[in-house]
């Protein structure tokens, strides 16, 4: 066999053998449509902070698989709401899923829990989606996007998993809802209509369940859960009907944020985890099975 043929056999060999080694990995949610039509000329684009966890991630030491992604921390320096102490050994990845922790800080009433917070923010039009098992605690179990100087915020997951007698109501129910802030002095609104509080029965902590927010604009807001539209706000009247964005709605950049919390507007009415209920890992670990996040962009400029 000559040289000139020997070469390119060897390289037609190597580049089968690449081909057969190396598949192109789908994602988790490869076979789950996006329910918002992109339009005409338009198409969902995925952003890279998307994450399957199908990556393994100790509580410290993270790889790059996650690093690059994502902050083992909250946003900032803040700690946490109420009786939360946000904490980087509580949060780790395993068997494809993110787990965030919660348990008890030693000697204390404090709650430790995982946040983690992505690196990059994010402007509309925006879809984001998490396929999430809340906690069995009275804690929040929270998938949200929060402005830098924490002014803007769209709660995406915001529900609470407990399965104590008392907490039915709360059990059947995610919080889909949004706040605008100003900071000194400080006042807050968000909506406060009964749809905030979406209700078809579910007890949503018994399984996974997919709950997305299709930011459109600064006034328009959609929320779909298991890819259904269950929810939408949109006009000034909704989304800040006291002028705290100064006509601007909801229009600064975000991160992603996913954490649990102990908060105080529950904990100062006595609805806190018992160390029990700490220590049973069956209740005190939120798992997130993927999240993913579309940005809208013109057909030709995603080719």
């Amino acid at each position: 066999m000559s040289l000139v043929k020997a070469l390119l056999l060897q390289a037609t060999t190597t580049a089968f053998l690449c081909l057969i080694c190396s598949p192109t990995e789908a994602a988790d949610w490869d076979a789950i449509e996006v329910p918002v039509s992109a339009g005409d000329g338009y198409t969902w684009k995925l952003h890279p902070v998307s994450d399957d966890f199908n990556y393994e991630a100790p509580p410290t030491d993270k790889p790059a698989e996650f690093t690059r992604r994502w902050k083992d921390s909250f946003i900032n320096p803040w700690l946490g709401p109420g009786k939360t102490e946000f904490n980087p050994g509580h949060s780790y990845v395993k068997d494809g899923h993110l787990g965030i922790h919660a348990s008890r800080k030693p000697g204390t009433d404090k709650v430790y829990t995982g946040a983690i917070s992505s690196k990059e923010t994010f402007v509309y039009p925006l879809f984001v989606e998490a396929k999430v098992k809340l906690n069995g605690l009275v804690l929040a179990s929270a998938v949200w996007m929060l402005s830098g100087d924490s002014t803007q915020e769209i709660d995406i997951v915001e529900a609470y998993g407990s399965q104590r007698p008392t907490e039915g109501w709360a059990a059947k129910r995610l919080h889909l809802s949004h706040h605008v802030f100003i900071r000194k002095p400080f006042q807050d609104y968000q909506p406060t209509d009964p749809g905030s509080w979406y209700n078809d029965g579910t007890n949503w902590q018994q399984d996974f369940h997919r709950v997305g927010v299709y930011w459109r604009a600064p006034w328009h807001l959609e929320y779909y859960v298991d890819g259904k539209l269950v929810r939408t706000v949109s006009g000034e009247s909704r989304i800040d009907p006291l002028g705290y964005t100064d006509g601007t709605g909801l229009s600064k950049p975000m991160h992603l944020i996913i954490d649990s919390e102990d908060q105080d507007w529950r904990s100062d009415e006595g609805i806190t985890p018992t160390d029990e209920e700490l220590a049973d890992t069956t209740k005190s670990i939120m798992w997130v099975d993927w999240i993913r996040v579309y940005q809208l962009v013109k057909q030709d400029a995603a080719d």
